[in-house]
């Protein structure tokens, strides 16, 4: 096919778009459905609606070719366990007695049974559940969720294309299942793996399919070479398939690096590929690959993770690029929608001209059609929306929101004095030992307690002025003086105010920077049916005054104990948030570390002796090729360093996170120079204790012994248990008890149980302790 007829087939597609609905429905009705207030088939009919609302939108608005098995109760990795039949052997029974229960047990765990560890997808916010796998897995395909919702779409007289995570992908995301052996690897399973892909899609091609789409993130990851041949078996298989679909194997979030010539000599019969976060490197290994002759290219050059409105000019022009690269160019985001809210036209409170720069997954999928619509027309076809895209793209580049003079200077006098401790941590530990005077095992939480919905109804009042600022703060304060009152009465050495003005760890801290913006529609799954608002950072960060500073030493004021400050780190601001795209992130993250280097100090100089500055993403920034590692981390460890170096050699910092795997990662947790970490390890069993250990890490630690992620409670021997394991790792005067992550997501009943258990577990082993 010659670039011209190429360009005269583009069609619009997308990989996936968000599950929740326009008023989180489906949060709401799985909730309901966990308190019994929901019927199973009341939910599914949700769910239904909200998939057909989705697949009709997307027609309408010019998408070609519908995703189907994109939609999810929980999250996708799980549901492509159930698909390959890899029922983990304690969750067998309630996923036989009922599949629904069984499905959401695997999730959530209950009181008896364990969930799925769970950690994040990639280097996003979002959040799977890793599949457990062993030697004795026995896969047996269940294609009854994939074969319904195409079946679903089809009625509705769409083109749809499955997506299902491709079995390469699966196998690498997994871990070893309890009791395999510890050098198991699960991608060995590859063979006993794809005949039920092979079953999979023929039932998918009897359904009506006429293609399906294999999604191989993990591909854009370094591969060894026997990984590599991995994925060359896998499509040599499944391409020489004579009952199936065609095949369309998706990678997107970095370049593909070594594996895109394995994947462009594969038997399928196209390639969807990232253009936006890698895009020249990926058209340079295609061309040098020799293009897909005779195949279809599905050209991701709308970002699918942020929330900027595309160049349609540059990414027109990176289409017509790859026209003669491929027999069809087809044009989607750079990934699946997911990771977008739904619609900034329902932005209301956002200014005007701000918001002609953001486009949320409705206006991306206008972005995709315009661009397919100028592939295959010409740019006369759509000049007029060129001609609005310029403007706004202008307008953006021009504003002051963009440019603080002051915040640039003050970055730019930045010296590597400012980002180290005055003494060495032996002599901070010394003098905070004495200042602190702790017990061994000292306990404490990290941060939020429960979010009531009292707590949830005064800031609501508070914004409809139902209630005013007075009324609402004195609510705040009654909330703090009981939990600082439950923390005494458990026990606990080191505690917080629990958070209950604060809306979400990042955002709260959003609204009171310049240079933010906050949505009040913009949620987005980060796992199951926890939604967050993800802040914008549209401009240059600094903070007009202390945000912190009252509370905290109000929640002071009501004990004797210390109370610790808590802040979310500046690595954290940046990953959970939507970013700038238009200077590098360490310059946004030395903001972002100077604004809370302030706080920090003001809340020294008020009488706060223990400060934790959280960087949970810390992690999950990590660049996917370890070619880029090194210059991220060393200016993501610089922020923090930043933020926490003005204080005093008495003042005690500490940092958290959770949410990842943190082995790779160990040198930089280090290089944070805190002076205790508290981690989640509660369902990988200490793991990171021992990552921790082997390291020779020298500071203070906090390995979770509380699973804060499921509602079932722990009892006080559980979390001895963990704690007598974690000391095998960590000695005990360096060894800190506290759960996995904040409360807030949890009721108070749990809370209050799993914490009385944990203090009652620290005592326990405490005793068990030698005499010094």
């Amino acid at each position: 096919m010659t670039s011209k007829s190429a360009a005269a087939a583009a069609r619009a597609t997308v990989y996936g778009y968000p599950r929740q609905g326009h008023h989180r429905e489906l949060k709401k009705a799985i909730e309901g459905y966990w308190k019994g207030r929901v019927t199973a088939d009341a939910l599914r009919s949700t769910a239904a609606e909200l998939r057909r609302n989705t697949w009709r939108h997307l027609a309408d608005a010019g998408v070609h070719e519908v995703p189907t098995g994109d939609f999810s109760y929980y999250d996708h990795v799980l549901d492509t366990t159930v698909m390959v039949g890899a029922i983990p052997e304690r969750h067998r029974d309630a996923v036989d007695a009922d599949a629904l229960d069984g499905y959401f047990a695997m999730a959530r765990g209950t009181q008896d049974v364990a969930p799925l560890e769970m950690t994040k997808w990639f280097d996003t916010n979002y959040h799977y559940l890793v599949p457990e796998l062993g030697p004795d897995t026995v896969f047996t395909a269940n294609t009854a969720k994939q074969v319904a919702e195409l079946t679903e779409a089809l009625a509705l007289g769409l083109t749809a294309r499955p997506v299902l995570v491709g079995p390469v992908t699966y196998l690498l995301l997994a871990k070893p299942a309890p009791g395999a052996p510890a050098d198991f690897e699960p991608l060995t399973l590859l063979d006993r793996l794809l005949p039920v892909y092979a079953e999979v899609l023929a039932d998918l091609r009897a359904a009506g399919a006429e293609w399906a789409q294999l999604d191989e993130p993990a591909l854009v990851q370094d591969r060894t070479p026997a990984e590599l041949n991995a994925a060359e078996r896998a499509y040599r298989d499944l391409g020489a398939l004579t009952d199936r679909p065609k095949l369309l194997v998706a990678s997107y979030f970095d370049r593909l690096g070594d594996a895109l010539p394995v994947l462009a000599k594969a038997s399928v019969e196209g390639l969807a590929l990232d253009f936006t976060e890698a895009a020249a490197a990926n058209l340079e290994a295609l061309a040098a690959a020799g293009g897909l002759p005779g195949k279809r290219l599905v050209a991701g050059v709308v970002n699918g993770r942020n929330i900027w409105i595309n160049d349609l000019q540059k990414s027109l022009s990176t289409l017509g690029t790859l026209l003669g690269l491929a027999d069809r160019v087809d044009v989607a985001a750079s990934c699946s929608l997911l990771h977008v809210p739904l619609d900034a036209a329902a932005e209301r409170d956002i200014d005007p001209q701000i918001l002609r720069w953001l486009a949320f997954a409705k206006q991306k999928t206008a972005e995709i059609v315009t661009l397919a619509k100028g592939l295959a027309q010409g740019t006369d076809a759509v000049t007029g929306e060129l001609s609005a895209n310029r403007a706004d793209l202008a307008s953006r580049a021009g504003s002051p929101i963009t440019n603080d003079p002051a915040v640039r200077a003050r970055a730019a006098a930045v010296t590597d004095a400012d980002a180290r401790r005055s003494q060495p941590y032996a002599e901070r530990a010394a003098a905070q030992r004495a200042g602190l005077g702790l017990p061994l095992l000292p306990t404490t939480t990290i941060g939020s307690f429960p979010q009531t919905a009292e707590l949830r109804v005064a800031r609501a009042d508070l914004r409809t002025g139902r209630i005013d600022t007075a009324g609402y703060e004195e609510r705040i304060k009654a909330e703090i003086q009981e939990v600082v009152s439950f923390q005494e009465k458990t026990g606990i050495d080191v505690l917080v105010h629990g958070e209950p003005e604060r809306n979400d760890m990042v955002q709260y801290f959003a609204e009171q920077l310049t240079g933010y913006l906050a949505t009040q529609h913009g949620w987005v799954q980060s796992y199951g049916t926890r939604y967050v608002r993800p802040p914008v950072l549209a401009g240059d960060i600094s903070r007009p005054e202390p945000m912190t500073v009252r509370w905290t030493t109000y929640a002071q004021s009501l004990t004797d104990r210390p109370v610790k400050g808590m802040l979310t780190g500046p690595v954290t601001m940046l990953a959970w948030s939507f970013v700038r795209d238009d200077q590098p992130l360490g310059d946004t993250a030395r903001q972002v570390a100077l604004a809370l280097r302030d706080e920090v100090n003001d809340l020294e100089a008020a009488g706060t002796s223990v400060i934790q500055v959280d960087e949970p993403a810390l992690r999950e920034t990590l660049p996917l090729r370890a070619a880029d590692r090194p210059a991220y981390l060393a200016w993501a460890t610089e922020a923090f360093r930043l933020s926490t170096s003005g204080v005093r050699p008495d003042t005690q910092i500490h940092t958290h996170m959770c949410y990842a795997e943190f082995g790779d990662i160990v040198q930089a947790i280090d290089d944070l120079d805190a002076d205790v970490i508290s981690l989640e390890a509660a369902r990988s069993h200490m793991q990171v204790a021992r990552e921790l250990a082997s390291h020779g890490y020298p500071r203070e630690a906090g390995p979770g012994v509380y699973d804060i992620h499921s509602p079932r409670v722990p009892s006080a021997e559980e979390a001895a248990g963990l704690l007598r394991t974690g000391l095998k790792a960590i000695p005990a005067e360096r060894l800190w008890v506290n759960p996995d992550c904040g409360l807030k997501t949890r009721g108070w009943p749990e809370t209050r149980a799993s914490l009385e258990n944990l203090v009652a577990a620290a005592r326990t082993v405490r005793g068990e302790l030698p005499a010094t």
